[in-house]
């Protein structure tokens, strides 16, 4: 059993920024890879970043430079820092946890925070 709770999301104008985290809790067992998702209307969910358990990243081209993702493996948590933000950033944002091998890999998702870019 794992829950994530998201938080961060909100309006912001373009340029701006913010940072979403998401802390997962429960019964924490050994997580793989952290990640956050994004859906925007009329369009399908898109990998936005993700880090593994070894703090190696992976990022959608049209954020390289802009976001970064990071982890702090004590609290449970992922972070991304959105930088520079574009209204073509608008979307609700999905925070997913991979569980271990050992565990099944299993893959858990919090339940998406808004984030609208506009003036």
């Amino acid at each position: 059993q794992l829950q994530l709770v998201e938080s961060g999301g909100g309006l912001v104008q373009p340029g701006g920024s913010l940072r979403l985290s998401c802390a997962a809790s429960g019964t924490i067992f050994s997580i793989n890879t952290m990640g956050w998702y994004r859906q925007a209307p009329g369009k399908q969910r898109e990998l936005v970043a993700r880090i593994t358990s070894g703090g190696s990243t992976n990022y959608k081209d049209s954020v390289k430079g802009r976001f970064t993702i990071s982890r702090d493996n004590a609290k449970n948590t992922v972070y991304l820092q959105m930088n520079s933000l574009k209204p073509e950033d608008t979307a609700v944002y999905y925070c997913n946890v991979v569980l271990s091998s050992r565990y099944g890999g299993v893959d858990y998702w919090g339940q998406g925070t808004q984030v609208t870019v506009s003036l």
